[in-house]
């Protein structure tokens, strides 16, 4: 009798075993599956144009020089990984200038500027806004000059609408310049000297400007 309940114990331990680790293997499936945290995906690295047209400063320089000068500009960027915005600018500056009472110039050129800004914000990389802040090099060619000169800029790009992919942008830019080509001291290089830069203004070691502009994102 002891021999023939040791028996049916072994064949009940048998038959149950199967669904002892079945049981066990699906409590691990579990675990496994509750551990694994998903990936949040990387932003891509091109994220779109935008076309800016600077509408503030030909009004500007044509006031405070009482219409004797002019500007345009157009400025192209470009937004990578969220917060890179290489840039380049390129425009067409000129007119009559004067120095004293008794000489006038009549200056007129192209430029172009090039550099890259930062959006330093990081809180919603996501966010079509952006707080820009970055450096330029500026080159102004004249019919027997070319000037160069650096910048640092600061200033912001805010979407105003938005019609299926494509978005309308405004902004300002702020900028703080500083030449290259200083000019040498002497009667004869003041008068040989352009006293106006396309793209800098009027020649001196330091200057300030600013931009507000509509774009087109695409």
């Amino acid at each position: 009798m002891r021999n023939l309940r040791l028996i049916v114990c072994s064949l009940l331990s048998l038959l149950l075993a199967p669904y002892t680790f079945a049981a066990d293997t699906t409590v691990v499936t579990v675990d496994t599956v509750a551990a694994a945290k998903p990936k949040k995906p990387r932003a891509q690295i091109y994220q779109g144009t935008t076309v800016k047209l600077d509408v503030a400063t030909p009004a500007v320089v044509a006031g405070i020089s009482l219409g004797k000068l002019q500007q345009y500009e157009l400025a192209v960027n470009v937004r990578l990984r969220n917060h890179f915005y290489p840039t380049l600018e390129v425009g067409y500056a000129g007119g009559r200038t004067e120095q004293g009472d008794t000489l006038t110039y009549n200056d007129h050129g192209g430029y172009f500027r090039a550099g890259l800004d930062i959006n330093p914000l990081r809180k919603n990389p996501d966010s079509p806004h952006a707080l820009l802040i970055g450096i330029r090099i500026g080159t102004g060619f004249q019919p027997k000059k070319t000037d160069c000169w650096g910048e640092i800029v600061a200033g912001c790009q805010v979407e105003i609408a938005k019609v299926g992919k494509t978005a309308f942008y405004m902004g300002w830019m702020g900028r703080f310049k500083f030449l290259f080509t200083r000019q040498p001291m002497g009667l004869y290089a003041e008068e040989c000297w352009p006293i106006y830069i396309p793209g800098y203004g009027h020649r001196s070691d330091i200057g300030w400007g600013a931009s507000y502009h509509l774009g087109w994102k695409f």
